[in-house]
């Protein structure tokens, strides 16, 4: 499977990176960001891009894909409606239609969150535009769309967040953490979970479009075919 990653070097997007690199399933991750990972593997390509809203300059690196896992986001707090709106659901887009003029049987995986709104009429402004987002992929002509919606999310092997407040909220709640997911189960998922659900999904598919914490739990662990299955 060729995977091509948004966000890599987020805390969710290093997370899945780490994932990619790591599983048998996939056999080439690219990635696209305004900066590099940092990291080398043989499997990995790295497209340093700056426009996120124009992808004329690379078209023609952008197919031969099975799957796009789009893990870009940026927290609303302080943020206009008009401003959030334009750099989550424009830029979203403006990447799925360059990536629908390149692939032919593409599946689209969209980290949103817990709690969006996909009839797009609540209160929360970041939840409206989430769902926003959601529903215009959702009408988009991929292969499969799914949009991840975690809640808490405990970042692993090293990973942290690059959002001061994250970052803080996880070094008070850090101790906690193993203890509330087994409290909490459909609202706690790991970066790991969340990389190796994305994988799964994107190879045999996911009971519903919408992929909560406990979902992607549950994705995470699914048991590869062996050899004389497969």
């Amino acid at each position: 499977m060729n995977v091509l990653l948004f966000g890599a070097t987020g805390m969710v997007g290093q997370g899945v990176l780490r994932e990619c690199l790591h599983s048998p399933l996939v056999e080439r991750v690219v990635t696209i960001g305004r900066s590099p990972t940092g990291q080398q593997h043989p499997k990995l390509r790295e497209i340093v891009h700056s426009d996120f809203y124009d992808y004329s300059a690379i078209a023609a690196e952008l197919g031969g894909f099975d799957a796009c896992f789009f893990c870009l986001g940026v927290s609303a707090a302080g943020m206009s409606a008009e401003r959030y709106t334009h750099i989550t659901y424009d830029l979203t887009l403006a990447a799925a239609d360059a990536l629908l003029k390149h692939n032919n049987a593409l599946t689209f995986i969209y980290v949103s969150g817990m709690g969006t709104d996909s009839s797009e009429k609540g209160r929360s402004m970041w939840a409206r535009v989430k769902g926003k987002t959601e529903n215009a992929l959702l009408k988009l002509p991929f292969k499969a769309a799914y949009m991840f919606r975690p809640g808490l999310i405990q970042p692993l092997h090293g990973i942290t967040s690059k959002t001061p407040l994250y970052r803080a909220v996880y070094a008070v709640t850090g101790l906690l953490l193993p203890v509330l997911r087994r409290l909490l189960p459909s609202a706690i998922t790991t970066t790991e979970q969340v990389g190796k659900a994305m994988i799964n999904a994107a190879k045999y598919g996911a009971p519903s479009a919408f992929v909560e914490s406990r979902a992607i739990n549950q994705l995470a662990q699914l048991e590869l075919p062996t050899a004389a299955s497969a």
